[in-house]
Parts: C-alpha cells; sequence; structure tokens
C-alpha cells in the first residue's frame, strides 16, 4: 500500500514505527501529515532513494531490509534531468505520474525479475516482420501469437509467456514485451540506440536506473515530446505521451499537480 500525505490509518502508525526506529521522532498517531512527510524524505535522502515524500513499496522495504540495489535513485532523477536539459522536479513528475512506481517483481520464483507485460498481437506482428509466417502459431499458440490482444496472465507469469513465446523467435518475444517502470515496447530498441535487442533485456533487467535510461531516451527520440516536457506542458505532453484519451485519467492535471508539489519540496 502507497502511504502518503494525508492517509490515515494503521498501516500509517506501522510506517511511523519504523521510521522511529530508524531514529526520526514522530508520533505515531496514524496520520501522514507534514512531519511524517519530511521524516519519510529524511530517510530516502539517507538511503538514496527516489525523495519524493512517498512511502511507497521501495520506501517501506528499505526501513525493512535496506535498500535493493536495483531501486531508482534520486541521483538517477538528477542525471535524467540533466541530460534531458529540464527540470528534475519536471522529471520527478513524470516519474511519479507515468512511471509503474516499481520495475521490478519481488517475492516467488521470478524475484527481481523486470515487470513486463507481453502482447500476443505484437507477437504476430514481429514474426511478420522476421519473414516469418504467424499462421501455424497462431492455430498452435493463440495465446502467445494472435491478431487480438489478450491472454494476460498478469504479474511474475508474464514471464513464462515471455519464455515460451521466446521458444518459437526469441528476438521477436523480446520486441513483444513492454518492460519495466515506463513499460516501454521492447521493438523500440534499434530506435533508442541499444545494439541488439538481448541488450535491450539485459539493461531492462539490470536497474530501475537502466529502465530510466531507456525512458530519456524515449524522450530524446520524439522532438516534440522532448518540447512539450521542456516547456512543462502537461497537456501537450500528456496527449503525446499517454494518446488522445489522456483525460479520462486527468494525467495533465496530475502531472502538474506533482511538478508544483516537487518545485516547492526542492525550492525548500
Amino acid at each position: 500500500m502507497t502511504l502518503r500525505y494525508g492517509t490515515t490509518g494503521p498501516a500509517v502508525e506501522r510506517l511511523q514505527h519504523d521510521l522511529r526506529r530508524h531514529g526520526f521522532g514522530l508520533t505515531t498517531d496514524g496520520v501522514f501529515g507534514p512531519a511524517t512527510e519530511t521524516a519519510v524524505r529524511a530517510f530516502q535522502r539517507e538511503q538514496g532513494l527516489v525523495i519524493d515524500g512517498i512511502a511507497g513499496r521501495k520506501t517501506q522495504r528499505a526501513l525493512q531490509q535496506g535498500r535493493d540495489p536495483k531501486a531508482l535513485r534520486q541521483a538517477d532523477l538528477v542525471g535524467a534531468a540533466e541530460t534531458l536539459e529540464v527540470e528534475l522536479a519536471a522529471v520527478m513528475a513524470v516519474n511519479e505520474v507515468e512511471s509503474r512506481g516499481v520495475g521490478f517483481h519481488l517475492g516467488g520464483p521470478r524475484n527481481a525479475a523486470p515487470v513486463l507485460l507481453f502482447e500476443r498481437h505484437i507477437m504476430r506482428r514481429r514474426l511478420e516482420h522476421h519473414g516469418i509466417s504467424p499462421a501455424p502459431w497462431e492455430e498452435k499458440r493463440p495465446n502467445l501469437v494472435n491478431r487480438r490482444p489478450g491472454g494476460y496472465q498478469g504479474g511474475p507469469h508474464e514471464h513464462t509467456r515471455l519464455a515460451r513465446a521466446g521458444e518459437i523467435h526469441a528476438r521477436a518475444a523480446i520486441e513483444s514485451a513492454s518492460w519495466g517502470l515506463f513499460q516501454i515496447m521492447g521493438f523500440h530498441w534499434q530506435h533508442l540506440g541499444y545494439s541488439s535487442a538481448r541488450v535491450w533485456e539485459e539493461a531492462m533487467r539490470a536497474s530501475e536506473g537502466r529502465q530510466l535510461e531507456a525512458f530519456v531516451r524515449f524522450i530524446e527520440a520524439d522532438h516534440a515530446l522532448h518540447a512539450a516536457l521542456r516547456r512543462r506542458d502537461w497537456r501537450d505532453f500528456a496527449r503525446r505521451y499517454n494518446g488522445p484519451d489522456f483525460e479520462r485519467n486527468d494525467y495533465d492535471t496530475r502531472l502538474d499537480a506533482a511538478y508544483r508539489r516537487h518545485a516547492r519540496a526542492l525550492a525548500a
């Protein structure tokens, strides 16, 4: 459960208790107010985590077990802002709103495997792209090769689908999944400057920092999207990044609110 300013209840009490164990003087009142947010930010700074004042899975895990070496760091976001020549608060806003929050699964047989979603309709197209008729596979393995999206198993089980698709064609399988924090499709690997689909996959498996690097390349490769981010035109950015239905999920207003919050915190 992600805890943030305004959250109340037993989960916040546990968070406050954990912060107290790390030397932060907090009242365990179950209210995520200014003092708790300040303590969360201070702990995130100590651990090298993203300093957003939000106690998500990675912050809560660090309180219990220490920082995951694959977790996104504040330094990664600083580097991304410098590369893109945009405000750090803008990059932090995009990371908060547009990423899935976590780039790796925890627990189970696929522990530390990157988050992904395998798209069977894309697999069909990629097989055609590589000069392979998809028809026999549509008949034999419709869950992996199909004209229509679907067949999702969700969570770590998507890695099973990826592995089985790899038995049909390894490169097409990698290209047919969306990967990591920002769910970038694997077929972008060449356009984004990776030397092969396998190198792309290795980067996605390496760390959330490498996943952010892919996102930075994705922004740089789209001049209009990059320009929208530079001028903080959240409506144009959301339309280009999320598609014409961006308003349904209020992406533009959420990005603007997140940017303003991070800008205030960085200026404090």
